[in-house]
């Protein structure tokens, strides 16, 4: 029988051994994320002893010393500091992992990505390249069926309206909350205004006066179930003489990028909020959220 080499030392079993391939294989449909990162992690070992091994060859020269077991000495030992190199944060691991998962549209190792409502004057750029995250995948995933349901109701694209609610509570992060620290469900930042006989939420917001930002509070809706704050921003939007018409636009065509820019401005001229760059926060969150469904279609 022939006789079975041991895997060099440092490196993990299954980067020298074929027979390992199959238990990769296993672990990948047990936890993908992790199947992919420890691929990648073997990925940068093998990458990191070849190029330990290009070093050695190119600043040692072959002497009369030089045998078979020097040369083995030598490979174990490039072995061991590639293990040491390998895996490391911020290193080709974790780069290699995030390029398979973008092949393999599991998103599941992205970074996340700053909510909208802190990002500022960040660059349209960013947010249309950026990985996805795990909170805005679970967000979009979480209000897809309230969000059909205001869509048949009003026409207004799901993923429109997912955005917003994205956006104006910073992917469920910065929900408006009542005094005893529950969700008031209201994702929009619909206020309670004289026509609303419903409970409140009372809270610290920021509004811009003259494009200046100000602290002040200010009440705002309170319902029972997210779905039902689904339900009263499309009434509110398709009913209201103020937005009607950026809703009736909305519902005219398919969600796109530029449909989603179009409604962003719409809302803003009508004065959905005094932030004067709310449009482009918004346009940028829609189209991550249709980013998203189409992602996890």
């Amino acid at each position: 029988m022939a006789a079975v080499t041991p895997p060099l030392s440092g490196l993990p079993a299954s980067a020298t051994n074929p027979l390992s391939i199959a238990e990769l294989r296993s672990a990948a449909a047990r936890d993908p994320k992790a199947a992919i990162r420890e691929t990648a992690k073997q990925f940068e070992a093998l990458f990191m002893q070849q190029l330990m091994k290009s070093m050695r060859e190119a600043t040692l020269s072959s002497g009369m010393l030089d045998n078979e077991g020097t040369k083995l000495g030598n490979e174990m030992l490039d072995s061991q500091y590639a293990a040491k190199m390998t895996g490391l944060p911020g290193g080709l691991t974790d780069a290699i992992a995030r390029q398979l998962e973008r092949q393999m549209g599991t998103g599941s190792a992205a970074a996340p990505a700053a909510p909208a409502a802190a990002a500022g004057g960040a660059p349209a750029a960013a947010a249309t390249s950026s990985p996805l995250s795990q909170k805005q995948v679970d967000f979009v995933q979480q209000h897809a069926g309230a969000a059909r349901a205001a869509e048949a109701q009003s026409g207004i694209p799901a993923a429109f309206m997912i955005g917003q609610a994205a956006h104006e509570s910073g992917w469920g992060r910065q929900e408006i909350r009542n005094a005893d620290g529950s969700s008031a469900k209201n994702l929009f930042g619909i206020k309670a205004g004289a026509g609303w006989n419903g409970p409140v939420a009372e809270i610290t917001t920021t509004e811009y006066v003259d494009g200046v930002a100000q602290k002040v509070t200010a009440k705002f809706r309170a319902y029972a179930s997210y779905e039902e704050s689904f339900r009263d921003y499309a009434r509110m939007l398709k009913d209201s003489p103020r937005y009607a018409a950026v809703a009736a636009q909305a519902a005219q065509g398919a969600a796109s990028a530029a449909s989603a820019a179009g409604f962003a401005q719409g809302l803003q001229r009508a004065g959905y909020a005094t932030d004067p760059a709310y449009a482009d926060k918004l346009a940028r969150v829609i189209n991550t959220t249709m980013r998203v469904q189409r992602a996890t279609a």
